[in-house]
C-alpha cells in the first residue's frame, strides 16, 4: 500500500511539472522572431525592412520605408508602411490617428496563434455575442486618408473584402488573400 501511495505522489508531481512546464511561453530567439516577422510580406518587402518587437526592440536595421513585427498573443506578424505605425501607437493611447495617406499592412501569415479580433469595437478583448469576433487567415490592411472612401464597401467579414472597425478613427479595409487554416 505504501508503494502505491508512493507511486501516485510521484505521478502528481511528474504531471503538475508537465502542466508547469507546457503552461511557460516559449521564448523565441531574434532569429526566430526575425523569421516570423518576414513571414507576414512578400520576400521583396520583407528582406529590406526593419525589424521590431512590438516593444520597440530592433531586432534588424531597415532600408525601405516597411518595418515587420512578429506575432504576438493578440495579432499575427505583420508588416506595415509608417501610416499603420502611427495609427498603432494612436490606438496604444486611445487616441484618433491622423492618417495622411493610403497605406497597407500585410498580415500574409494571418493571425497564427493570435485569438483574433473584434470586427466591430477595437479595443474588445474577447468574443462576445454581438463583437462579431473574426479571426483571419492570409490578408492585407488598407487605410485610407478620407472615411467617405470606406463608404459602399461591406462591413461583413464572410466577404473577402470588407471594412474593419467602421465609424471608429481606426476604420480600414481588410482584404482576404485566403481562408484561415
Amino acid at each position: 500500500m505504501k508503494r502505491f501511495a508512493l507511486f501516485l505522489s510521484l505521478l502528481s508531481i511528474v504531471a503538475l511539472m508537465t502542466i508547469t512546464v507546457n503552461a511557460v511561453p516559449i521564448q523565441m530567439s531574434d532569429a526566430e522572431l526575425i523569421a516570423d516577422a518576414e513571414s507576414a510580406a512578400p520576400a521583396t518587402i520583407a528582406k529590406s525592412a526593419a525589424i521590431k518587437t512590438m516593444d520597440g526592440r530592433v531586432l534588424r536595421q531597415g532600408s525601405s520605408r516597411w518595418t515587420c513585427y512578429p506575432g504576438n498573443e493578440m495579432a499575427g506578424p505583420m508588416c506595415n508602411e509608417a501610416q499603420w505605425d502611427a495609427l498603432f501607437a494612436a490606438f496604444m493611447k486611445k487616441e484618433s490617428p491622423v492618417v495622411k495617406e493610403f497605406s497597407v499592412s500585410y498580415m500574409l501569415a494571418g493571425e497564427g496563434d493570435a485569438m483574433g479580433v473584434s470586427n466591430t469595437d477595437p479595443f474588445a478583448t474577447e468574443p462576445t455575442d454581438d463583437n462579431d469576433w473574426v479571426k483571419e487567415g492570409p490578408h492585407l490592411m488598407i487605410l485610407v486618408p478620407d472615411p467617405k472612401m470606406l463608404e459602399g464597401l461591406s462591413t461583413d467579414p464572410k466577404d473577402p473584402v470588407y471594412v474593419m472597425w467602421k465609424g471608429t478613427p481606426y476604420a480600414h479595409i481588410m482584404v482576404r488573400i485566403a481562408e484561415e487554416e
